[in-house]
Order: C-alpha cells, then sequence, then structure tokens
C-alpha cells in the first residue's frame, strides 16, 4: 500500500539527513585519479569523472511530500497491516495535527543546518546545483564542473605544484568536509603517507558507501510502488594511481608497483566491492 512506500522513503530519507548533516556529503560515481609524488619535489594531481553531493539529490524532494501527507497505520496482533477504524484515523490524526508545530520547527532547523553544510547554498533552490558548479569553478584547480542531475556533477580537476604541504581532495570553499577522497600527509625524514578513504566502499573504511547503497535500495522500492522515478545513487567505480620516482615504503595494491616511464606507477581499481581504502608509504632520500 502506498503508505508502505512512504515509510521506505522516511528511513532512507532519515539515513541521507544523518550523513548530509554529519558532513558525509559528496561520493565518487564514475572516475580516472592520479597523483604524481616525485624527488624533486613536485606533485600534480587529477581527478577526471562523477562526484555526487547527496545534499542535492531528489531525496529532499520526495521527502518534502511525504511528509506533508497524513496516513493513519493500523496492525493486527500478528504485526499485518489492517485497515484503520474511523475512530483510530481521527486519534492518528489529532496526534499528527498536533505536533504539526513541531515538525515544521524540525524543518527549519534541518534546512539551516543543510544550507550552513553546503557553504551558504539552500538546496531547496532549484539553482543551488548550477551555483554550486559556479562555486567549484572559482576555486583553483577546478578546470571543467558540469552538472548532470540527480545531485551528480562531471568534474575535470587538476592541480600541481611543489610538495611543501599537506594536500586533501576535494576541498569545498566555506563547506565542511569529513570525507576526503585523498589526503596526502607529509612526515619527518622525507616520508610521505597517501590515503584515499573515498576510494573504498564495501569494508569498515568508509561506512557512507555502504549506507548509500541501502538507501538506493530502499528508495528503489519506494519509488516503485507508487510510480515515481527514484534518485540515482552514485557508487564508486574508477581507478587510482600514484606515480612516483621515490622509494615504496609500504602500499596495499594487489600487484605491487609496476615500471613507469616516471618511476613507479602503484594502481588501484576501485569498485563497490573495494574493501580496503588504497593507502601508501613513500621516502625520498
Amino acid at each position: 500500500m502506498k503508505h508502505i512506500s512512504t515509510k521506505l522513503r522516511g528511513v532512507a530519507l532519515a539515513a541521507a539527513s544523518s550523513l548530509a548533516l554529519t558532513g558525509c556529503l559528496l561520493s565518487p560515481g564514475a572516475f580516472t585519479s592520479e597523483l604524481h609524488l616525485m624527488k624533486d619535489g613536485s606533485f600534480s594531481y587529477s581527478y577526471d569523472g562523477e562526484i555526487q553531493m547527496l545534499a542535492l539529490t531528489k531525496l529532499a524532494e520526495m521527502g518534502s511530500k511525504s511528509e506533508q501527507t497524513f496516513e493513519a497505520e493500523c496492525w493486527d496482533e500478528e504485526f499485518e497491516e489492517r485497515e484503520c477504524t474511523l475512530a483510530e484515523v481521527n486519534e492518528q490524526r489529532a496526534e499528527w495535527d498536533a505536533e504539526a508545530s513541531k515538525r515544521e520547527a524540525k524543518r527549519k532547523e534541518d534546512a539551516e543546518t543543510a544550507k550552513a553544510m553546503l557553504g551558504g547554498i539552500d538546496p531547496s533552490n532549484p539553482e543551488a546545483a548550477q551555483e554550486l558548479a559556479e562555486k567549484l569553478q572559482r576555486q583553483r584547480g577546478w578546470e571543467e564542473v558540469t552538472y548532470k542531475g540527480d545531485g551528480l556533477f562531471d568534474i575535470d580537476f587538476r592541480i600541481s605544484g611543489r610538495m611543501t604541504h599537506d594536500f586533501a581532495f576535494p576541498v569545498v570553499e566555506k563547506m565542511p568536509m569529513s570525507n576526503m577522497f585523498v589526503t596526502v600527509v607529509l612526515r619527518d625524514e622525507g616520508q610521505v603517507r597517501v590515503d584515499a578513504p573515498g576510494f573504498a566502499s564495501a569494508g569498515g573504511n568508509n561506512p557512507m558507501q555502504g549506507m548509500m547503497g541501502g538507501m538506493a535500495g530502499l528508495m528503489q522500492m519506494g519509488a516503485k510502488k507508487e510510480g515515481e522515478e527514484a534518485p540515482k545513487i552514485a557508487l564508486p567505480d574508477g581507478t587510482f594511481t600514484i606515480v612516483t620516482d621515490g622509494r615504496i615504503l609500504a602500499n596495499n595494491t594487489d600487484e605491487g608497483p609496476q615500471a613507469n616511464a616516471h618511476g613507479q606507477a602503484l594502481v588501484w581499481k576501485i569498485s563497490p566491492r573495494t574493501e580496503q581504502a588504497p593507502t601508501a608509504l613513500i621516502a625520498f632520500d
């Protein structure tokens, strides 16, 4: 029945809100990413492919529809769905109406929090996606940003410089982030630690991806029952490569270092089944 799909959407929306409001906003889709770390102190990083922003999907739209609709729900002693009596409908409606002000206050609070998480951009604004794309293109490295719908952006990011400081991707101006795709941390004694937590999905390294997959299933079920189009949830599918002429001290690739014109290459093939986040430790002596 209709309220069953409404409940399914509600579960998915609750999970989506939890992720969005804690800063887990971005997820990779199909992509190719490459990091160069060289002895002469130079580095470069590129990401070519999809990035999805959870707060800009159809989840918010579908959630607002279900939130505004009252539907009585009744169950028998065996927890089977049954038709409500008139008295039960009236009682549940009275409770629903009594909670209207609290629901509205919570909606406004969540909206303001989501806006703050997006650096001042209102996700309910139809122009939010384009506003974000323009904002990103003002930052160094974001060469092309094209919105594809369902919170999905096609990105061409390229940056290069000197290894004098730590590096993280992605970073969005005024937006607090907690789910970096790639981090590069400088250590003493000429060592560099690389981690790519955003490129793991199935294991414990990145529970966000597992939750997003679960939400996708719930939203698909709910939308199918009501003939609606469910939002597309992007899942990681691509490659991450580190190219270096330094000394590789540790890495968790399947095949280990491979010969490369610039030294050696570490290659990770990323999919929704990737359990361990790519990691490497490189020394430059």
